[in-house]
């Protein structure tokens, strides 16, 4: 038997402008895009079990155990039909929450199935997506590609012009999410321009911690005032993320409803996560750092005979 471990980290846009829509309604995208070390884990198994799928954790729901989950669609493209397959999925991220969680399970399934493939076929493990892989890839979600990564990067288009930024600084950050899940479809119907304009040309070297940070509060994410309007409760979250003692900045990530904050030292961050999670002991609070996404290499866990 094989088994594969896969940590998917948290997407985070620290910047989102909305910079135009396509003819079949796909709206183009210029993203700074980041990844925490706070994500769900994929465990899958070259092996039949009594569950073929089981999703476990603190934020693991029935529905997500159906076959119309992200991962299935991921096992349907790149593993042999006729092989054996069980996932189990270890769920910490919140559903609809605007930090790629489903994204990163079906990008983490995929690093994980070449991965175990490579050790049932007795081979070495692709290095980079086929151009075909990076195809199916976007069609399973346009998120779907740069969750693959897990890297730092400049994300435009629908999601599949993706290029690195080695250089960002591992920032301290707290997610906050209010429980409350919002449409992504209804927030892009509520944004009034679709046009504007792309990300401001960033300071080079890009590791500057302070330049970095100013740059960024000098962009934005094009849906925030949007999903406020759907979800007043992200005026709340942001609002106690700006009051959290030395917060450097507060936005929202993605379509919402989850806020990041970004502090200059772990134990800041830590603190106000503590002191969110006391005053609002309902909402989903987790403190981490950036660049997570180095711990979501496919772990080769056991291999047997």
């Amino acid at each position: 038997m094989t088994t594969v471990e896969v940590f998917a980290p948290a997407k985070i846009n620290l910047t989102l402008h909305v910079t135009g829509q396509r003819a079949d309604g796909y709206h183009l995208l210029d993203s700074l895009v980041a990844f925490a070390d706070i994500g769900d884990r994929v465990t899958l198994h070259a092996d039949w079990r009594d569950k073929a799928f089981e999703v476990t954790g603190p934020e693991a729901a029935p529905e997500l155990e159906s076959d119309s989950n992200i991962m299935w669609h991921a096992a349907t493209k790149f593993w042999t039909p006729d092989r054996p397959l069980s996932m189990q999925l270890e769920k910490h991220l919140p559903m609809a929450s605007g930090i790629g969680g489903g994204s990163a399970d079906a990008a983490a399934t995929y690093r994980g199935l070449l991965r175990l493939r490579a050790a049932v076929e007795g081979r070495d493990v692709p290095r980079d997506p086929t151009p075909q892989d990076a195809q199916d890839l976007l069609e399973i979600g346009a998120d779907v590609p740069m969750c693959v990564l897990s890297d730092p990067a400049r994300v435009q288009g629908i999601g599949e012009q993706i290029t690195p930024v080695p250089d960002l600084h591992a920032y301290p950050v707290v997610l906050v999410n209010p429980r409350v899940q919002v449409s992504t479809p209804a927030v892009f119907k509520r944004l009034e321009a679709k046009d504007n304009p792309a990300l401001e040309p960033w300071p080079a070297p890009f590791d500057d911690r302070d330049a970095a940070l100013a740059w960024m509060r000098t962009q934005r994410n094009d849906l925030q005032a949007a999903a406020i309007q759907d979800c007043p409760q992200i005026g709340d979250v942001l609002a106690a993320l700006e009051h959290s003692g030395p917060c450097q900045l507060a936005r929202m990530s993605g379509s919402g409803a989850t806020c990041f904050g970004l502090f200059d030292r772990m134990h800041m961050a830590t603190d106000a996560a503590e002191a969110i999670r006391a005053a609002h002991p309902g909402w989903w609070v987790q403190a981490g750092r950036l660049n997570g996404g180095r711990r979501a290499v496919p772990q080769l866990i056991r291999s047997t005979t």
